[in-house]
């Protein structure tokens, strides 16, 4: 057990069975109070960030995660299949861990996965996947000047995203998973 005075960036905490890493911590001290620990956590799941104060001497149970890496197999019903690459095992992830990193999953993609026991908090996706543009629509801005114009693609996984005019239906581009942004045509 480790006391909330301990606390720092980067820890994974357990609190009230929800998964949370601490995002920031300061140690606050008041002229005619007790001295505590101000929080902001992120919980892992809902990527929800909270504020929490503790006593210096408050208990806190500090999680362990491990990194494994899996490899998109397909989607399964409402969750979607992975392989283990170190065990070989099938995975199953729900849409719930995946939220909006689902619109850019194609097979094969690998992704760092961290785990508490066998529970999946988290799935980092790669920055950049190239990825085939399958539809495109309507410019949008001043297509007459050429720059800042742009339209919207719809990608092979499903994803929406804004693009210049020369891409096309058939273009394999380059795209930021982080930001959701088109990077440049490969």
């Amino acid at each position: 057990m480790t006391t909330a005075n301990q606390i720092s960036p980067g820890m994974t905490i357990n609190l009230d069975g929800k998964v949370y890493r601490v995002e920031s911590s300061v140690k606050v001290t008041v002229a005619k109070g007790t001295p505590f620990v101000k929080t902001k956590l992120r919980n892992l799941i809902t990527d929800d960030i909270v504020e929490k104060n503790f006593k210096l001497d408050q208990t806190i149970q500090e999680v362990n995660l491990t990194e494994r890496t899996l490899e998109f197999l397909y989607p399964e019903g409402k969750e979607y299949l992975f392989l283990d690459v170190g065990t070989l095992d099938q995975v199953p992830v729900s849409s719930q861990v995946l939220n909006d990193k689902v619109h850019f999953l194609k097979e094969g993609i690998q992704v760092k996965a961290m785990f508490y026991g066998e529970t999946i908090f988290a799935l980092e996706l790669p920055q950049f996947l190239e990825i085939m543009v399958v539809k495109t629509e309507g410019a949008e801005g001043d297509a007459s000047s050429g720059s800042g114009s742009t339209k919207r693609a719809v990608l092979e996984t499903g994803a929406k995203l804004q693009v210049p005019l020369f891409i096309e239906s058939g273009d394999v581009i380059k795209v930021d998973t982080q930001t959701n942004e088109y990077i440049q045509r490969v």
